[in-house]
């Protein structure tokens, strides 16, 4: 299994940090999860934003975007997302995270799926740790794990 995590800003929090690095271990034993992490643009141009995230992805990467007017799945739905996406359809899940400002409709556009996993909205930064963590959750149920809560 292989996740990129592609957002707006870098953490700056040591305890989002710590958190973030600690669910990377744990997914280290089932596959890889990269960051990367991309210059927030002025309120008025997140264009911009939307195209240095879509040349970090490639033609066939299977793109899910987080929105908080996307679909919303229980993490036993997500963790079946996930298990068919790689069985069906890609190697490679890419997680799209945009900054204060929301992401730009041309990414929106290229993605496969729309998520949300809250009707609330989540600081961005905060969001990273959110969706590592639901993402090793999801292997976990894939699994057939138990997760320690």
């Amino acid at each position: 299994m292989y996740f990129k995590i592609i957002s707006i800003g870098t953490l700056k929090e040591d305890y989002l940090k710590k958190g973030v690095s600690e669910y990377q271990k744990r997914l280290s034993k089932y596959g890889k999860v990269d960051f990367i992490e991309i210059q927030e643009s002025s309120r008025d141009n997140i264009a911009e934003e939307g195209l240095s995230i879509l040349k970090r992805i490639k033609n066939d990467d299977f793109v899910i975007a987080m929105a908080i007017e996307g679909k919303q799945l229980n993490s036993v739905e997500l963790a079946t997302y996930i298990e068919n996406t790689f069985t069906y359809k890609n190697s490679c899940i890419n997680f799209i995270i945009g900054g204060s400002n929301g992401l730009d409709k041309s990414v929106l556009d290229r993605s496969d799926l729309k998520l949300s996993f809250s009707k609330l909205t989540f600081p961005h930064q905060l969001m990273k740790l959110i969706l590592i963590e639901q993402i090793y959750r999801s292997v976990k149920i894939i699994k057939k794990e138990q997760y320690h809560k």
